[in-house]
């Protein structure tokens, strides 16, 4: 995996390890993550599996010398279509100050400036208004509806919203 990013304004981002493991399970544990995320019965496994993963980037997202998330991207390798998608939880007990928009903003810059992205998307479930409120405020767009998207924890199939970032639209 890929080194990254120096701080963001109040967030930190580096490579998770096997030693963030358990924080980060404990993060998705939490019924308002769960919700949005996937993951079987054994979450610590389900994060393990994503740090194996050679296509996918985890960063563990680091606030007050505490691990309060991650995030994650994969990028397209086809060069017409090249661009690198992205992925964030947070605890919840963070939430609201800001530092999901600064560890996006931190990683987008990192993209920009070291692998030279322009294009940027991610697809929260479309019932998350927070998640697509807070990606609104870096400079995300929705582009539109992906229906019958992903399989719920209740078994049934529901919308994700596809947004877009070009760089030049950062909001910095």
């Amino acid at each position: 995996m890929s080194g990254c990013c120096a701080g963001g304004r109040a967030v930190t981002l580096r490579p998770a390890t096997a030693a963030d493991v358990p924080a980060l399970t404990a993060i998705r544990a939490d019924p308002e993550v769960r919700r949005w995320w996937r993951g079987g019965d054994d979450l610590a496994d389900s994060v393990r599996a994503d740090l194996a993963d050679d296509d996918l980037h985890v960063y563990a997202i680091e606030h007050d010398g505490r691990v309060i998330g991650a995030i994650q991207w994969y990028a397209e390798s086809d060069p017409d279509y090249r661009h690198a998608s992205l992925d964030v939880f947070l605890d919840p007990a963070v939430r609201g100050a800001g530092l999901g928009g600064d560890a996006i903003r931190t990683l987008a810059r990192h993209l920009i400036d070291e692998y030279g992205h322009h294009r940027f998307t991610i697809d929260p479930a479309a019932a998350n208004s927070a998640a697509i409120r807070a990606y609104a405020k870096v400079g995300f767009r929705p582009v539109g509806v992906l229906r019958r998207y992903e399989r719920g924890a209740d078994g049934r199939w529901h919308d994700g919203l596809l947004m877009d970032l070009l760089a030049d639209d950062l909001v910095e």
